[in-house]
């Protein structure tokens, strides 16, 4: 498969879309914060000084998915018609986790594939620096593409890990 974000140059350039029919589309992104158990335990409680951690990180994720072509040079613009964010908060081991899920829709003539990606990783960058204070040893992990529906190269959906034994 040819990359298309290259001219016959090899520089880059802004692909084309506009023979492309509108569809709805779909993309949903995941990825998750590894903490402390003690600082999991602070956003649950709401014990942190900066406020309400997840609020501020769903808000930001909200944001960063309708400013994704401001970050990413050859992204296009997009009317996004929903954006979701979802936090999932799991003891692990000795430490806790954020798990982070966006959805992104809109109807158009490509993906919110970026969007998707663009929304959990300032939701996971809004939740370390809210924290930083009381854990700098925090890992921003995972980050990927779980699905996408819609447009001419059809439906993604990850496969699942195989089951450890």
């Amino acid at each position: 498969m040819d990359l298309t974000h290259f001219d016959e140059a090899g520089r880059a350039r802004m692909v084309d879309i506009s023979a492309k029919a509108d569809t709805v589309r779909e993309a949903v992104a995941t990825g998750a914060v590894r903490m402390r158990a003690e600082t999991l335990a602070r956003i649950q409680a709401g014990g942190l000084e900066k406020g309400d951690v997840l609020g501020v990180a769903q808000v930001a994720g909200i944001m960063a998915a309708k400013q994704t072509p401001q970050i990413i040079p050859m992204c296009h613009t997009l009317l996004l018609t929903g954006v979701e964010l979802a936090f999932e908060l799991r003891q692990e081991a000795e430490s806790g986790v954020v798990g982070i899920r966006a959805s992104v829709r809109t109807v158009g003539k490509t993906g919110a594939e970026m969007e998707a990606l663009t929304a959990v990783s300032v939701a996971a960058l809004t939740i370390y620096d809210m924290c930083k204070a009381i854990d700098r040893e925090m890992t921003i992990m995972d980050i990927q593409l779980a699905r996408k529906s819609g447009g001419k190269s059809g439906d993604f959906v990850r496969p699942e890990p195989p089951a450890s034994t």
